[in-house]
């Protein structure tokens, strides 16, 4: 059967099973909407954080951006699995304690202020939608190839799936949807890595096969040596070498890192299990089932980097395979035959080369260049699909609760209904997706650049807000909200500054100390710190109850909330 035919049977059972999962666990109230009841086994809840936290961006980007920056990708590793082991180790539990299942309401709470929770529900919105948006495009990519349908069309068919199971199951049926879709996206990274690692080096356990020898057949040698010489060869940086200064690497890990450490769709996840052991419990679960994805994906990335040189340069563009033209259907893909003599040349030098390829179809396209069989290649489209709608999901209900349940309920109609309540937060989802579906179909960037500014701005609004609300009982409203305020604002405009407003100064030369749009959060993580410990030494201290909640917090037990 052909890939397509293969791929349709993969999307149909594997959204048939989503949409059964949602009608079945069909939100009843709002603590089922939210946070699942509260009643989420921790082997199933780390799976489900697992799948939310692995997005597109974990699935289809990341890889291919490392498989394009080589050594200069793994501040993507170190961040993301750094930032999860931060947030699970030291604010969750914590957090979980507490009692407030938002961030935003766990602002409002700890910092006494209807105005820092409100300045709470706008980052946490703002965030979300960055976030969402990146999670839109990764879907019509995946839909426009494999399905041969545009991007804008493959954008509207996730919108749909995701609303419908978002809406009716709340985090009650995102929660058990997403234990069903890290088994496929899991399933579907290490089956094509397996079979690759199989053939390229004979070892068919893939974090193995990174630092292995090459088959004869692939032209022997270490991988990471024929790599580099490749490279080298065709005018690309040395793959092992990394090209952007030590600086601007430890600024973007640091970015990612406190970023992760401050997400409201993965924090959230710590209340949907009956207490704070269990808490523990389930961040330890989700952080193997991330291991598992994350210490494969440069296996991944040198493996499809190798095989797209060996495949692609100095071919005769008339006898490329099938999965070429797939992909140049979809503009993701494009060739310009600069001197006419019909064959690909694919090089360093920008005037010479001849091919261009976006760095978001590495993963997908790898299964067809190392040509493995069709089933394969079917998979990896549903597990993509699986790793974006995963996580577009919980995004949503991040936007429908800060909506609902913080602004609504909790800050400007504290008489309504539990029904009424339960209706907003569904309304909230649906203009959500529109949103987000539209900045889907018209990307700023790749999908994990587009996730990487997210995190920025998490990094440089919740997490100071978040550390200091635990550690520092002295932290007040004043400082809070001064710090939030700086940091978002600072993050923001230099980020909409250099992708929007004048993106001819988006490099090494333009940035503001050399530090890109991708690490600002780090810079603005300090001067939310900064500014919320000055504005509070010079401000009244909190209420002497919420500085005993504070103490409270952090002795064993289960504690009351403010």
């Amino acid at each position: 059967m052909s890939v397509q035919i293969w791929t349709f049977i993969f999307v149909f059972l594997s959204f048939s099973l989503y949409i059964g999962i949602a009608i079945w666990s069909r939100a009843k109230s709002t603590s089922e909407f939210y946070v699942a009841g509260a009643g989420v086994p921790p082997l199933a809840n780390g799976m489900a954080t697992a799948a939310d936290w692995m997005s597109a961006a974990s699935f289809i980007s990341m890889a291919g951006l490392i498989s394009f920056l080589g050594r200069d990708g793994t501040f993507y590793l170190m961040g993301w699995t750094g930032g999860y082991v931060l947030l699970a180790l030291l604010l969750a539990p914590y957090l979980r304690k507490f009692g407030k299942f938002t961030v935003p309401d766990f602002i409002g709470d700890r910092y006494y202020s209807r105005s820092a929770r409100l300045i709470a529900v706008f980052c946490a919105i703002t965030i979300s939608f960055v976030y969402v948006c990146g999670q839109m495009q990764g879907a019509g990519i995946v839909f426009s190839r494999f399905l041969e349908v545009d991007i804008t069309t493959g954008v509207i068919i996730g919108m749909t799936i995701v609303f419908f199971y978002a809406v009716m199951g709340g985090m009650k049926g995102i929660t058990y949807t997403q234990v069903a879709q890290y088994c496929v996206l899991i399933f579907a990274f290490m089956v094509p890595a397996i079979f690759i690692s199989i053939l390229m080096t004979g070892i068919p356990i893939p974090q193995l096969g990174f630092g292995a020898e090459l088959t004869d057949a692939y032209g022997g040698g270490y991988l990471l040596d024929q790599l580099d010489g490749l490279s080298e060869q065709l005018g690309f940086a040395t793959y092992t070498e990394g090209q952007r200064t030590t600086q601007d690497v430890f600024f973007i890990t640091a970015a990612l890192m406190f970023g992760t450490a401050g997400l409201p769709h993965v924090i959230i996840r710590f209340f949907t299990v009956p207490n704070v052991r269990d808490a523990r419990r389930s961040a330890g679960f989700a952080l193997i089932f991330i291991a598992i994805l994350y210490t494969t994906a440069p296996t991944v990335a040198a493996f499809a980097r190798t095989n797209l040189i060996n495949t692609v340069n100095n071919a005769e563009y008339s006898a490329m395979p099938e999965w070429f033209s797939k992909w140049e259907t979809t503009n993701l893909i494009s060739f310009n035959d600069k001197n006419n003599d019909g064959r690909i040349q694919y090089l360093g030098d920008a005037e010479r080369n001849e091919l261009e390829v976006n760095q978001d179809i590495m993963v997908l396209a790898n299964p067809e260049i190392a040509g493995l069989p069709n089933w394969v290649v079917a998979l990896v489209a549903a597990g993509a699909l699986a790793a974006a709608l995963s996580t577009a999901a919980g995004l949503l209900l991040v936007i429908s609760t800060s909506v609902a349940h913080d602004l609504l309920k909790r800050s400007f109609l504290p008489s309504i209904t539990e029904k009424q309540e339960l209706l907003c937060a569904r309304c909230a989802i649906f203009v959500a997706v529109l949103v987000a579906g539209y900045v889907g179909i018209n990307p700023p960037a790749y999908v994990a650049q587009v996730v990487a500014y997210a995190f920025g701005l998490a990094a440089a609004s919740f997490f100071p807000a978040i550390v200091l609300g635990i550690f520092h009982k002295r932290m007040n409203k004043d400082g809070a909200i001064a710090g939030m305020l700086v940091g978002f604002i600072f993050t923001a405009s230099y980020i909409i500054y250099f992708k929007t407003i004048n993106p001819a100064a988006d490099n090494a030369a333009g940035w503001w100390l050399g530090i890109s749009p991708e690490g600002i959060g780090a810079l603005g993580t300090l001067a939310n710190l900064l500014v919320a410990y000055s504005v509070a030494k010079f401000t009244p201290a909190p209420p002497k109850d919420v500085q005993a909640i504070v103490e409270n917090i952090r002795l064993p037990g289960e504690a009351v909330a403010r």
